[in-house]
């Protein structure tokens, strides 16, 4: 599908790419990996096309069509959210609307034996082909199952996007990629600003997608599953291995292994080449052999690895004096911001060594409570209590609401510090990968991942009995990531963390504070008792927004149906219509009954799925439907969707 030879890039000076070489294949689903900075977002825009001042040669087969979600959003206002995810089928719509004109044509024009009429005729076919092809009669059924997979209501598809905040802006543009259905598909950072649920039903449709995609994402339970490739970035180079994520991390520990011994017998080498120059250089006899052990050190190419070993780190958070018993208490708690209600009529209980999860979708308050408990958010209903000796440490989600423009990374650092752990500063900045000049570096011009790491290290300088975490892995790469975890399944204190990470939060929470449509309720149980359960009560919720939107749907049609019959009545004598008729149209085949009676069949079987469907999801509406249930649900599912297509070109048939 595209070949990569020879590919290579010059950044500030240095090669961020090298002679790389690849192919993509059609059902090459790639993960990329690799450290922040190492050129996967470049590597993106290189296959995208918005890059193309490199050496070597990318080249794409034939006419494939690329889509490629960027981490930066263009918007264009006063579309409604149906509006702006339908220009995702700008192709589509403009064979519809060339079809449309054809058909006007032939039904006004009366020059039937003319070459232009037999074009139109051939055009007609052609339009019809690409819109069969493209299934662009079922675009809307296709936009209601994508809107409402990545978390959008009924009620929502006909708010402007102006109403929505960038996150969920950044949905619609996904939404409007996944519709497209292009023959590659590129995603950077697919799954930020997603809210669990949506990360899960984005996994089974790439895994079901039918093209080539290529992605970035730190989510490896993400990379896994949707991926059967991974490319490693490094070095300037891309060591290629045909396995997901999971299998990548063994097939990589075993080529380290292999390369950790040859660079040990190369770095073995290399000192003793430098010992004999050492000596012999001196010698008069023995000078024009240390020259020649210079040339042949010079053009030695020197192994290179980079230290992963995350259990090297030793970054713990400090507990401070122990707490009382209790840390938060909270009863009938409430937040708005002028008419929005956020959540209200919150009552929750958090003990000391509690290890809570705060889940939901954006913008349903997780973030407003963190802030209260944190004392910066002053205005609500309702009370709140905080426990005796409680130490708070928080890690915001936004960091540059909480550093100070112009200090420098070293200053904030300790300005951060306690006497005893000033002196560690240094150290503990080097461990976050500031060292050397990093360390001057003015707050304002951090990257994002930069901040976060900033803000982890100044955590671990300060003694604390509770820490409260907003989206700390944010921007991390996968590294990071597995660092920060390993420090905080050792603090011993009460943690509360806001995650849409699924594997980050196995093993580091055993409660969960659920928001959803304005309340709070609590889980006690993992992260993966939790999705189980949630997976459930999924299927009832999107099924509920599905009859929502039929119901639309058929009053919409009642009112049609009712202005049609408004209408006054043109008729026509019997001979024009006589005249009019096409006699062809008068004698029906036995093919032609055949296909008549398959149809019909086919519409009894459709109708009695759908029955079936209705009564499984009226039983899912009132109890938890059982495994067995569910397998039924998804088979009948199924079966309704082969027979719709089965009906689809059966139509097509007896039309022509």
């Amino acid at each position: 599908m595209l070949s990569v030879q020879g590919l290579g890039l010059h950044h500030a000076g240095n090669y961020l790419f090298r002679d790389v070489n690849f192919t993509i294949k059609r059902d090459d689903k790639i993960g990329l990996v690799g450290k922040n900075g190492a050129g996967k977002s470049t590597l993106l825009k290189i296959l995208s096309g918005e890059i193309n001042f490199y050496e070597g040669n990318v080249v794409p087969e034939g006419n494939i069509t690329i889509g490629f979600l960027k981490q930066d959003l263009e918007f264009v206002k006063g579309r409604t959210v149906w509006e702006e995810t339908k220009q995702a089928f700008e192709q589509i719509n403009s064979w519809k609307n060339e079809l449309d004109d054809v058909n006007d044509q032939l039904a006004t024009r009366t020059d039937y034996e003319s070459d232009y009429y037999h074009n139109l005729i051939h055009r007609m076919t052609d339009l019809n082909d690409l819109l069969h092809h493209h299934d662009a009669y079922n675009l809307e059924g296709d936009m209601e199952k994508v809107l409402l997979g990545l978390g959008f209501k009924a009620d929502d598809f006909d708010r402007l996007t102006d109403e929505f905040s960038g996150g969920w802006r950044m949905r619609i543009e996904l939404a409007k990629l996944l519709l497209q259905n292009n023959d590659l598909m590129l995603l950077d950072e697919p799954t930020n600003h997603l809210d669990m649920e949506s990360i899960i039903w984005l996994e089974n449709f790439l895994k079901d997608y039918n093209g080539a995609i290529v992605l970035v994402s730190h989510d490896k339970q993400f990379m896994t599953s949707v991926c059967n490739r991974t490319f490693d970035v490094n070095n300037k180079k891309i060591d290629d291995y045909k396995a997901n994520y999971t299998k990548y991390l063994e097939l990589r520990k075993e080529r380290r292994e292999k390369l950790e011994q040859a660079k040990k017998n190369q770095d073995a080498e290399i000192k003793q080449m430098e010992d004999n120059i050492n000596r012999f250089r001196a010698s008069a006899t023995k000078a024009s052999f240390a020259q020649s052990l210079i040339k042949k050190l010079e053009k030695i190419e020197r192994i290179e690895m980079d230290n992963e070993d995350v259990s090297k780190f030793n970054i713990r958070f400090v507990q401070s004096v122990v707490p009382g018993k209790v840390i938060f208490e909270a009863e009938k708690l409430g937040k708005a911001y002028g008419e929005k209600q956020i959540f209200d009529d919150v009552d929750f209980f958090v003990e000391r060594g509690d290890r809570i999860a705060l889940l939901g979708q954006n913008g349903q308050g997780k973030t407003t409570l963190a802030k209260i408990l944190t004392g910066q958010i002053k205005d609500y209903s309702g009370t709140w209590n905080l426990g005796h000796n409680v130490n708070i440490g928080y890690f915001a989600q936004n960091q540059e609401e909480v550093l100070t423009p112009g200090k420098t990374v070293l200053q904030e650092a300790e300005d951060a510090a306690t006497e005893e752990t000033r002196p560690r500063v240094r150290d503990l900045l080097g461990n976050f990968l500031f060292s050397g000049e990093d360390v001057q570096k003015k707050t304002q011009v951090l990257s994002g991942g930069e901040r976060n790491r900033l803000a982890l290290c100044k955590l671990l300088l300060r003694p604390f009995n509770v820490l409260i975490m907003d989206e700390p892995t944010n921007h991390l790469d996968i590294q990071s990531k597995e660092i920060i975890k390993l420090a905080l399944n050792k603090f011993e204190g009460t943690l509360i963390v806001i995650s849409h990470d699924r594997e980050f939060l196995q093993g580091l929470a055993d409660k969960i504070f659920e928001f959803r449509d304005g309340k709070m309720r609590e889980f006690l149980g993992n992260i993966d008792e939790y999705l189980e359960y949630r997976q459930k009560e999924s299927i009832r919720e999107i099924s509920a927004e599905k009859s929502k939107l039929d119901n639309r749907k058929a009053q919409a049609e009642v009112k049609v149906e009712e202005l049609i019959q408004t209408e006054p009545e043109i008729q026509t004598t019997s001979s024009e219509t006589r005249q009019n008729q096409d006699p062809s149209n008068t004698f029906i085949t036995k093919e032609q009954k055949q296909l008549q009676n398959k149809l019909k069949k086919a519409e009894e079987k459709i109708d009695g799925y759908e029955k079936e469907i209705q009564s499984l999801e009226e039983i899912f509406g009132k109890t938890n439907p059982t495994d067995a249930e569910l397998a039924k649900y998804d088979q009948l599912k199924k079966e309704l969707e082969e027979t719709l297509q089965l009906w689809e070109d059966l139509a097509l048939q007896l039309e022509d």
